[in-house]
Protein backbone atom coordinates (compact mmCIF):
# COMPACT_ATOMS: atom_id res chain seq x y z
CA UNK A 1 0.00 0.00 0.00
CA UNK A 2 1.20 3.91 -0.56
CA UNK A 3 2.90 5.44 2.30
CA UNK A 4 1.73 9.12 3.12
CA UNK A 5 4.25 11.45 4.80
CA UNK A 6 2.74 13.66 7.67
CA UNK A 7 3.50 16.55 9.39
CA UNK A 8 2.52 17.67 12.82
CA UNK A 9 0.35 21.08 11.98
CA UNK A 10 -0.69 22.12 15.81
CA UNK A 11 -2.31 20.87 19.04
CA UNK A 12 -4.96 22.14 20.38
CA UNK A 13 -7.67 21.66 23.35
CA UNK A 14 -10.77 19.90 22.26
CA UNK A 15 -14.57 20.14 23.91
CA UNK A 16 -15.60 16.96 23.29
CA UNK A 17 -13.54 15.05 26.05
CA UNK A 18 -12.33 16.40 29.34
CA UNK A 19 -8.63 16.52 29.36
CA UNK A 20 -8.59 16.17 25.90
CA UNK A 21 -5.96 17.40 22.77
CA UNK A 22 -6.23 17.23 19.22
CA UNK A 23 -2.87 16.76 17.69
CA UNK A 24 -3.59 17.57 13.58
CA UNK A 25 -1.68 15.63 11.08
CA UNK A 26 -1.45 17.26 7.78
CA UNK A 27 -0.30 15.03 4.53
CA UNK A 28 2.61 17.09 3.24
CA UNK A 29 1.64 17.43 0.00
CA UNK A 30 -2.36 17.68 0.55
CA UNK A 31 -5.15 19.42 1.76
CA UNK A 32 -6.33 16.48 4.54
CA UNK A 33 -5.98 16.63 8.27
CA UNK A 34 -5.74 13.62 10.57
CA UNK A 35 -6.91 14.67 13.86
CA UNK A 36 -5.90 12.34 16.77
CA UNK A 37 -8.11 12.60 20.45
CA UNK A 38 -4.51 12.46 22.86
CA UNK A 39 -4.63 12.55 26.83
CA UNK A 40 -2.84 15.89 28.62
CA UNK A 41 0.34 14.08 29.03
CA UNK A 42 0.99 13.26 25.66
CA UNK A 43 0.21 16.28 24.42
CA UNK A 44 2.90 18.12 26.50
CA UNK A 45 5.22 15.48 25.72
CA UNK A 46 4.93 16.17 22.09
CA UNK A 47 4.59 20.52 22.91
CA UNK A 48 7.43 20.85 24.74
CA UNK A 49 9.60 18.93 21.82
CA UNK A 50 8.44 21.38 19.59
CA UNK A 51 8.46 24.31 21.69
CA UNK A 52 12.29 23.04 22.17
CA UNK A 53 11.96 22.96 25.75
CA UNK A 54 14.23 21.07 28.22
CA UNK A 55 13.28 19.53 31.30
CA UNK A 56 15.39 19.64 34.36
CA UNK A 57 15.04 15.83 34.68
CA UNK A 58 14.74 13.17 31.04
CA UNK A 59 10.73 12.53 30.49
CA UNK A 60 9.59 9.42 29.61
CA UNK A 61 9.96 9.94 26.07
CA UNK A 62 13.56 11.39 26.05
CA UNK A 63 14.41 8.36 28.17
CA UNK A 64 13.70 6.26 26.01
CA UNK A 65 15.48 8.33 22.90
CA UNK A 66 18.76 8.16 24.90
CA UNK A 67 18.02 4.49 26.04
CA UNK A 68 17.64 3.27 22.35
CA UNK A 69 21.00 5.55 21.00
CA UNK A 70 22.72 3.84 23.72
CA UNK A 71 22.26 0.88 22.23
CA UNK A 72 23.18 2.21 18.39
CA UNK A 73 19.15 1.44 17.83
CA UNK A 74 17.44 4.58 15.53
CA UNK A 75 13.82 5.01 14.62
CA UNK A 76 13.18 4.79 11.04
CA UNK A 77 10.03 5.55 10.36
CA UNK A 78 6.39 5.60 12.03
CA UNK A 79 3.77 4.41 10.29
CA UNK A 80 -0.19 5.08 11.48
CA UNK A 81 -1.41 1.88 9.88
CA UNK A 82 -4.84 1.35 11.13
CA UNK A 83 -7.98 3.29 11.99
CA UNK A 84 -10.05 0.51 13.82
CA UNK A 85 -13.10 1.51 16.37
CA UNK A 86 -12.02 5.01 16.59
CA UNK A 87 -8.43 4.27 17.71
CA UNK A 88 -5.88 4.89 15.56
CA UNK A 89 -3.19 2.38 15.76
CA UNK A 90 1.01 2.99 14.84
CA UNK A 91 3.88 1.18 14.32
CA UNK A 92 7.21 2.04 14.82
CA UNK A 93 10.23 0.85 13.15
CA UNK A 94 13.26 0.61 14.83
CA UNK A 95 16.72 -1.14 12.91
CA UNK A 96 20.43 -1.43 14.91
CA UNK A 97 21.81 -1.04 11.34
CA UNK A 98 21.62 -4.82 11.20
CA UNK A 99 17.95 -6.02 11.41
CA UNK A 100 14.76 -3.92 11.23
CA UNK A 101 11.75 -4.33 13.50
CA UNK A 102 8.19 -2.65 13.68
CA UNK A 103 6.74 -2.53 16.85
CA UNK A 104 3.46 -2.04 18.06
CA UNK A 105 2.89 1.67 19.73
CA UNK A 106 0.43 4.44 20.98
CA UNK A 107 0.00 7.06 17.89
CA UNK A 108 0.58 9.99 20.85
CA UNK A 109 3.69 8.09 22.11
CA UNK A 110 4.84 7.27 18.52
CA UNK A 111 5.07 10.95 17.34
CA UNK A 112 6.02 12.24 20.61
CA UNK A 113 9.23 9.66 20.54
CA UNK A 114 9.41 10.56 15.99
CA UNK A 115 9.98 13.85 16.95
CA UNK A 116 13.05 13.10 19.47
CA UNK A 117 14.43 10.76 16.58
CA UNK A 118 14.00 13.41 14.09
CA UNK A 119 12.35 10.31 12.26
CA UNK A 120 9.50 10.97 9.72
CA UNK A 121 5.58 9.84 10.03
CA UNK A 122 3.53 8.24 7.34
CA UNK A 123 0.10 6.70 6.99
CA UNK A 124 -1.86 4.91 4.24
CA UNK A 125 -4.19 6.46 2.12
CA UNK A 126 -7.21 4.11 3.43
CA UNK A 127 -6.51 5.77 6.77
CA UNK A 128 -6.85 9.45 5.22
CA UNK A 129 -9.71 8.29 3.69
CA UNK A 130 -11.70 6.67 6.47
CA UNK A 131 -10.26 9.28 9.29
CA UNK A 132 -9.28 12.85 7.59
CA UNK A 133 -10.46 16.12 6.98
CA UNK A 134 -9.89 18.76 5.51
CA UNK A 135 -9.82 22.42 7.50
CA UNK A 136 -11.21 24.94 6.03
CA UNK A 137 -8.52 27.27 7.99
CA UNK A 138 -4.94 28.27 6.91
CA UNK A 139 -2.41 26.31 8.05
CA UNK A 140 -0.60 27.32 11.11
CA UNK A 141 2.80 26.49 12.91
CA UNK A 142 2.54 24.33 15.85
CA UNK A 143 1.13 25.61 18.86
CA UNK A 144 0.01 28.91 17.11
CA UNK A 145 -2.09 31.11 18.88
CA UNK A 146 -5.01 30.76 17.27
CA UNK A 147 -4.78 27.14 17.28
CA UNK A 148 -7.39 24.87 15.39
CA UNK A 149 -10.82 24.64 16.52
CA UNK A 150 -11.94 21.48 16.50
CA UNK A 151 -15.69 21.18 16.77
CA UNK A 152 -17.53 19.47 19.36
CA UNK A 153 -21.25 19.17 20.47
CA UNK A 154 -20.46 20.43 23.76
CA UNK A 155 -22.68 22.94 25.52
CA UNK A 156 -22.09 26.66 26.77
CA UNK A 157 -22.44 25.57 30.17
CA UNK A 158 -19.79 23.41 29.75
CA UNK A 159 -17.85 25.79 27.88
CA UNK A 160 -17.75 28.24 30.74
CA UNK A 161 -16.57 25.99 33.24
CA UNK A 162 -13.51 25.03 31.11
CA UNK A 163 -10.32 26.19 32.13
CA UNK A 164 -9.02 29.31 30.72
CA UNK A 165 -5.32 29.51 30.60
CA UNK A 166 -4.37 32.58 33.26
CA UNK A 167 -3.79 35.67 31.80
CA UNK A 168 -0.19 36.79 31.37
CA UNK A 169 -0.56 40.10 29.69
CA UNK A 170 0.54 42.16 33.06
CA UNK A 171 3.67 41.30 33.03
CA UNK A 172 6.86 42.22 31.72
CA UNK A 173 9.48 40.19 29.46
CA UNK A 174 12.01 39.49 32.09
CA UNK A 175 9.20 38.46 34.38
CA UNK A 176 7.97 36.48 32.16
CA UNK A 177 10.80 34.93 31.12
CA UNK A 178 11.99 34.18 35.11
CA UNK A 179 8.50 32.55 35.20
CA UNK A 180 8.95 30.30 32.21
CA UNK A 181 11.77 28.77 33.73
CA UNK A 182 10.41 27.98 36.46
CA UNK A 183 7.56 26.42 35.25
CA UNK A 184 10.52 24.34 32.91
CA UNK A 185 11.68 23.35 36.49
CA UNK A 186 8.70 22.61 38.13
CA UNK A 187 7.83 20.28 35.06
CA UNK A 188 4.58 22.21 34.36
CA UNK A 189 4.79 22.27 30.71
CA UNK A 190 1.05 23.24 29.81
CA UNK A 191 1.90 26.55 31.76
CA UNK A 192 5.26 26.99 30.38
CA UNK A 193 3.41 27.07 26.75
CA UNK A 194 0.65 30.07 27.45
CA UNK A 195 3.51 31.32 28.84
CA UNK A 196 5.67 30.88 25.20
CA UNK A 197 2.55 31.94 23.41
CA UNK A 198 2.23 35.27 25.21
CA UNK A 199 6.18 35.51 24.89
CA UNK A 200 5.79 35.17 21.33
CA UNK A 201 3.16 37.69 20.60
CA UNK A 202 5.14 39.98 22.22
CA UNK A 203 7.92 39.41 19.70
CA UNK A 204 5.43 39.88 17.20
CA UNK A 205 4.09 43.46 17.88
CA UNK A 206 7.98 44.44 18.18
CA UNK A 207 9.03 43.37 14.48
Amino acid sequence: MKKIELKILGISYTHSQTSAYALILAESNGKRRLPIIIGISEAQAIAIELEKMKAVRPLTHDLFKTFAASFNVDLKEVLINKFEDGIFHALMTFSDGLEERALDARTSDAVAIALRFNAPIFTYEEVLNVAGIILDKDDKGPLSDEGFDIEDEGSEEEEKKEKKPDDYSQFTLKELDEMLNNAIEEEAFEKASHIRDEIKKRSKRNK
